[in-house]
Order: structure tokens, then C-alpha cells, then sequence
């Protein structure tokens, strides 16, 4: 593998580091997609039976119970800011979604700068290999053979195939990921309008 890498010449250094560094990224929001998987559809109807029956107490223990996911954390502010106009409730339980998916999407960016620059640094050690290859044919001219161009070959090959390598498995995982932030935010949208529509339903409060 050592020699595998050398042979690739200079350009390895960031293509290995940089595939290092999306592996981390990669890891990090598969953990913390995995962490917030919550039955969604069976907290919402609890907390709108408890709504409907005027237990505002009881709806705000729940959120409490629940406050390591992202739902129950927004439906807390909103039963807590019941009494505001429902225009100022949507506005913002909107902001509360949008900061919750603005948590998840972190460094998803540098993630795709990586699987943009890993073919690109693939493609610079394909040019500078057949530099040397092409260089080691001048200086050798008619005593040219094949070991004198091997180094420059294998540079060429070699990064070409890392940087594709990084990129082609990164960037399926990527849509992945991005798949599922989308799904998420479709749920809080759609969840918080549920919460806001039975909030604005006639209903008579416990104490």
C-alpha cells in the first residue's frame, strides 16, 4: 500500500488527507442522523391528543422527555408561544426549522469540495506523471525504455484512479445524506403546520 502511494508521486499527500478528512464528515452526519430517528408520527398525535384535551403541561413534559430530537424541540416553543398570532407562531417555528436543518447540512459543504477536488488532484497527477514520463524520453531519447517511464505511468494511473475512487463513493453517499436532510425538513414543515392548526382550534385549557 506504502509503495502503491509513493509511486503516485506528491499528489497522493492531499488526496489521501482529504479523503480522510470526508470518511470524518461522512461518519459524523451518519451518527447524528442515526441518533435523531425518533417515531415522529406517534409523538405528533400524542401531542395534539394532549392539546385537543387542553393539557398543555402534559405536551410540554413530553417535548422535555424527547428534547435530544429536533421535532420536540420546536414543538416546545410553540406550545410555550400558544398565545402569539398564528402568523408570528408559522414565522417562528419556521426560523426553529430552519436552524435545525441548518445544524444538520454543517460541513456538508466542505464535503462536496472534496468529492469535487479529488478527480481534479487525480487529473494534475495524471499531467505531471506523463510530464516525467515525457521527460525521461527526452533526457533517454533513442535509449529509451520502460523502466525509465514507469515512474511517470504510474503517477498518471495512480492518481487518476484515487481521486476517482474518493470521489465516485462520496458523492453516492452525499446524495444520501442529502436525501435524508430534505425527508427530515419535509417532516418538520409539515409536522409544525399540524401543530400550528391544532393550536388555533377551539379548546378550553387546563390548569
Amino acid at each position: 500500500m506504502f509503495d502503491f502511494i509513493f509511486k503516485g508521486g506528491p499528489v497522493m499527500i492531499p488526496l489521501i488527507l482529504g479523503s480522510i478528512l470526508g470518511l470524518a464528515i461522512i461518519i459524523e452526519k451518519l451518527i447524528v442522523l442515526n441518533r435523531i430517528k425518533m417515531d415522529a408520527e406517534g409523538f405528533v398525535q400524542d401531542i395534539i391528543r394532549f392539546i385537543r384535551r387542553g393539557d398543555f403541561n402534559a405536551a410540554l413534559n413530553l417535548c422535555y422527555q424527547n428534547s435530544q430530537y429536533p421535532l420536540p424541540r420546536i414543538f416546545k416553543v410553540g406550545i410555550e408561544k400558544r398565545n402569539l398570532p398564528r402568523y408570528d407562531i408559522e414565522k417562528l417555528l419556521e426560523r426553529l426549522g430552519n436552524k435545525e436543518i441548518q445544524e444538520l447540512e454543517k460541513r456538508l459543504g466542505g464535503l462536496i469540495s472534496i468529492i469535487g477536488i479529488s478527480p481534479l488532484l487525480g487529473f494534475l497527477g495524471t499531467i505531471t506523471g506523463l510530464i516525467r514520463a515525457f521527460m525521461a524520453w527526452e533526457k533517454a531519447g533513442s535509449n529509451i525504455t520502460v523502466n525509465a517511464l514507469a515512474s511517470g505511468i504510474y503517477q498518471a494511473m495512480i492518481t487518476t484512479a484515487a481521486g476517482l475512487s474518493i470521489a465516485v463513493p462520496y458523492y453516492l453517499i452525499y446524495n444520501y445524506l442529502v436525501s435524508r436532510i430534505k425527508y427530515i425538513s419535509y417532516e418538520l414543515t409539515d409536522y409544525s403546520l399540524q401543530l400550528i392548526e391544532v393550536l388555533n382550534e377551539p379548546k378550553k385549557e387546563s390548569r
